[in-house]
């Protein structure tokens, strides 16, 4: 054989060992961020693979909702108190006693 052909033989399969390896890379890294990130992973075929649940982990699934629970009524309430704080602030006798402050601590001097 002469020699460009070997040299274009492996050109070929260095191109595709290149190409496969990027593409493991690519596939490995995707699964490491879906893994941090909480998404449900996929087989071959793009049906999900669903984790075996066990006692343990239907356990911590009810404290985990109790405790979402718990945060969604205390937002509420905090909501509630903000709508409150935000009424008294921007009504017009509390602007205008914190006017005639100001005026009573500069000593009467409009700036």
């Amino acid at each position: 054989m002469p020699t460009e052909i070997v040299v274009i033989i492996l050109g070929s399969i260095l191109a595709a060992v290149v190409v496969t390896a990027i593409s493991v890379i690519g596939w490995v890294h995707n699964t490491k961020l879906k893994i941090q990130n909480g998404y449900p992973l996929e087989s071959m075929w793009g049906r999900p693979l669903h984790p075996r649940t066990n006692d343990e982990a239907n356990e911590r699934v009810k404290l985990i909702t109790q405790e979402n629970a718990q945060f969604r009524a205390e937002l509420s309430a905090m909501g509630e108190r903000l709508v409150n704080v935000e009424r008294i602030v921007t009504d017009r006798g509390y602007r205008l006693d914190a006017e005639i402050e100001r005026l009573r601590d500069n000593g009467g001097k409009v700036q």
